[in-house]
């Protein structure tokens, strides 16, 4: 039998991922500085749906190739430091609100992942599993790791005396720099040399043994070409994302505003989006039974974005003008405070039923009502 030749719709599903980071470089690069039109500002939100999109399918690509737990940890970082990138960028350009806009990114980021990530990955697998099943021993040492540093580089600064207001002295910030560097390196050796095996996923399904599953064993991985194009794609979708991201935010600016909502929320919004990559992978594999590989997303991406950012923050203080404002304020405690109780229930017996992924999108919800009306 001859072959049938591919048929558009099928060249069209696989250029796709290709094609949507390369224009949304493209259309970043014409709209950056510029005062966009309402019909524009629907172009490039439709165009940033599909750089996540395409940005999730290379990561899995990736992940797929060199296999769990980096493939969590490539997208989690990639996704961190060009976040911590944009944080820097808006700081150095000034505005009424850039010497809290570390804390508020970072806080919201933490709230997002260690409830929004994880609960919907909890309540996507038990769903379809009935309990999800995770290593208590890799991510209760995750979650150990996401407390410490969030408590050292958030909460302190909120009780020191050495400065006034919510913030660190030059000393009390660069110890607080290098032992978050020192934490998250620390973190990392751990999840993919000495203990690799309590950051791989475990069958949720009745019956089956509480052993590491392989990956994808039934599909073939990729070529090396396919894994390295899928790493410049993703570099390229990610940059598309934060920047596009940056581009919308006048729009969600004049939104918030138009709805009575505080300044601060606009951070949460674009943090939302930045987050949506992680967001989507991780659902993907709460779907396919790979809670843990969800999990590592969740922690990874809060550890990255507290132990990475402090340390930038730290560096660009010495030429940016102003306070650096980085303790949380009294309800911004109580709600984090409530957030590790939760999760250390939730860890601790390596399971989870949908009432623990329902509680987690509560407090996440708690968060996002607290900050339109706080």
């Amino acid at each position: 039998m001859v072959a049938r030749a591919p048929s558009v719709l099928s060249r069209v599903q696989a250029a796709w991922p290709v094609i949507a980071p390369v224009l949304g470089v493209l259309v970043l690069g014409a709209t950056w500085g510029r005062h966009i039109q309402p019909v524009v500002v629907v172009v490039v939100a439709v165009v940033l749906a599909f750089a996540v999109l395409a940005a999730v399918q290379h990561a899995e690509l990736i992940a797929h190739k060199i296999g769990e737990p980096f493939g969590s940890l490539v997208l989690a970082v990639a996704v961190t430091v060009i976040e911590v990138a944009l944080i820097v960028t808006l700081m150095a350009s000034g505005g009424k609100n850039s010497e809290s806009l570390a804390r508020d990114t970072v806080f919201a980021a933490v709230m997002i992942t260690t409830n929004g990530i994880v609960g919907l990955s909890l309540l996507a697998a038990s769903r379809r599993f009935g309990t999800s099943r995770f290593h208590a021993e890799g991510t209760g040492a995750a979650l150990a790791t996401v407390v410490s540093l969030a408590t050292l580089s958030l909460v302190l600064p909120t009780f020191t005396s050495s400065a006034s207001g919510p913030r660190f002295s030059s000393a009390q910030l660069a110890f607080a720099a290098v032992m978050s560097l020192a934490l998250y390196g620390f973190f990392v050796l751990t999840q993919t040399v000495r203990h690799r095996d309590f950051f791989l996923p475990v069958s949720s399904r009745e019956g089956s043994s509480h052993e590491p599953l392989d990956e994808d064993e039934h599909a073939d991985p990729p070529t090396a070409r396919e894994a390295w194009t899928s790493l410049v794609m993703l570099l390229l979708g990610l940059v598309a994302v934060v920047g596009l991201a940056k581009v919308e935010s006048p729009s969600i600016e004049a939104g918030v505003k138009a709805v009575g909502f505080p300044p601060t929320f606009v951070g949460v919004v674009i943090a939302l989006l930045v987050l949506l990559p992680e967001t989507l992978a991780a659902f993907r594999a709460a779907n396919r039974d790979r809670v843990q590989i969800s999990l590592n997303l969740a922690y990874g991406s809060a550890m990255a974005s507290i132990g990475l950012t402090i340390p930038a923050i730290a560096v660009a203080s010495l030429w940016l003008e102003g306070p650096l404002l980085l303790g949380l304020g009294a309800v911004q405690i109580v709600l984090l405070a409530l957030t590790v109780v939760v999760s250390i229930l939730t860890v601790v017996p390596g399971r989870a039923t949908r009432l623990q992924g329902a509680v987690h999108l509560v407090l996440l919800a708690a968060f996002v009502f607290l900050s339109i009306s706080p």
